[in-house]
């Protein structure tokens, strides 16, 4: 059941308008979190959850879709994600949280999957702009932006062709992405 739930969690950039992610659904899902290991169990991380349709719009024109995707400019707006849930954390309480910051990325993209959303992790942010659109405190620092929503687009996934692991679509706008092999992933066994 695990397995499978970690299998069809892909990063998902292409969204219906509905059903859209209630506010109780984003909710519960930052309260996974809290069961997610902290370093030291400082527990520095801090969320905003983004549902308002005119926040939306602030916080897509604040992020880099796709790298990849060359000639692609990201979702098209009847395609933009209908929630987000903006990490961040405090710097006095943990100055160093990147450990914290993948757990708890990875629970919500699981957890979003588990109720039937589809989320994309993004890292490419014009933080400065995010945090004023947000009226985010200057102490709090901006670590990555978990777009959410129904998806509305085909992922799958393939095999590593050597070592290129660059994604792709073809032409009917299915999204393929290479994987390594496992035994190219274990690099010792004792």
């Amino acid at each position: 059941m695990f397995k499978e739930l970690v299998k069809k969690t892909r990063s998902f950039r292409r969204f219906k308008q509905e059903p859209a992610p209630s506010l109780e659904q984003l909710e519960e899902l930052v309260g996974l979190t809290r069961f997610s290991p902290s370093a030291g169990n400082l527990q520095p991380l801090k969320y905003v959850l983004v549902r308002a349709e005119e926040q939306r719009g602030q916080v897509f024109s604040c992020l880099t879709w796709a790298a990849y995707l060359k000639d692609w400019a990201g979702p098209a707006k009847e395609e933009r994600p209908t929630a987000y849930i903006i990490i961040c954390s405090d710097p006095e309480i943990n100055s160093e949280p990147e450990t914290d910051v993948g757990l708890a990325a990875q629970t919500l993209l699981l957890g979003a999957r588990e109720q039937g959303w589809g989320g994309c992790l993004l890292a490419s942010i014009d933080r400065a702009r995010l945090r004023q659109f947000l009226d985010l405190s200057p102490a709090l620092k901006i670590h990555l932006t978990l777009a959410l929503g129904t998806p509305a687009e085909t992922v799958k996934v393939t095999e590593a062709a050597g070592e290129n692991i660059r994604y792709w679509r073809d032409a009917q706008q299915i999204h393929y992405v290479p994987k390594r092999k496992r035994e190219d992933l274990i690099i010792g066994s004792f």
